[in-house]
């Protein structure tokens, strides 16, 4: 699948506005700074369509782009340790979990993991209640080429050996980097052979 246009919709923290449509949205979140607006914008060939900040927690609203006419990619704030207090906190929980609970039009929710570290407590919690939720995800390992690729192998086994412990089959996992380009045509391959199941 080739990305020929994507257009910013609507930024908001009510799913009651968000876009009411019936085309399949593809949500992307993660742990704060772990390079997921970078992701997108290297994935729809632009880069200023999702904002860029070295600064944790800038994403604070679940952002809708349309994508070809045809399907949302969905920007949710991350989670962890962006520098807010803890009732803004409890707020973006709040509508992050009614949009992934409630939103009937979201297809797949990928989740991010910065491939430069282990394991992360946050990152398993989160997966983990994913999992008492019933909600099905994919994992996508970004800033790959920020390290060797025998490191590279060596923390996403990890991440793998550790849900295992947890869970008897892993999610599907994309390897990629925003700067290389890499996993993109993965990804778009991924979410077009979903659309095509679909119709």
């Amino acid at each position: 699948m080739q990305i020929k246009t994507a257009e910013f919709v609507i930024s908001n923290t009510d799913i009651k506005k968000c876009p009411d449509s019936n085309i399949p949205e593809y949500a992307f979140i993660g742990r704060s700074n772990v390079g997921k607006s970078s992701l997108i914008n290297m994935m729809c060939n632009k880069k200023a369509l999702a904002k860029v900040s070295g600064t944790p927690g800038k994403t604070q609203l679940i952002n809708h782009f349309l994508i070809n006419d045809s399907w949302h990619l969905v920007d949710l704030p991350g989670y962890g340790y962006a520098k807010i207090s803890k009732t803004e906190r409890k707020r973006f929980e709040k509508f992050i979990w009614q949009y992934i609970l409630k939103r009937e039009q979201l297809t797949a929710l990928f989740v991010l993991i910065d491939s430069r570290l282990e394991p992360q407590k946050i990152d398993l919690e989160f997966f983990r209640k994913l999992g008492h939720k019933g909600v099905p995800f994919l994992i996508v390992f970004t800033k790959a080429d920020k390290l060797s690729s025998s490191k590279l192998n060596k923390n996403i086994t990890a991440y793998k050996k550790k849900l295992l412990t947890e869970w008897e089959e892993l999610p599907k996992t994309f390897i990629t980097s925003s700067e290389k380009g890499l996993g993109k045509d993965e990804l778009l391959s991924y979410i077009d052979y979903v659309n095509k199941e679909l119709v």
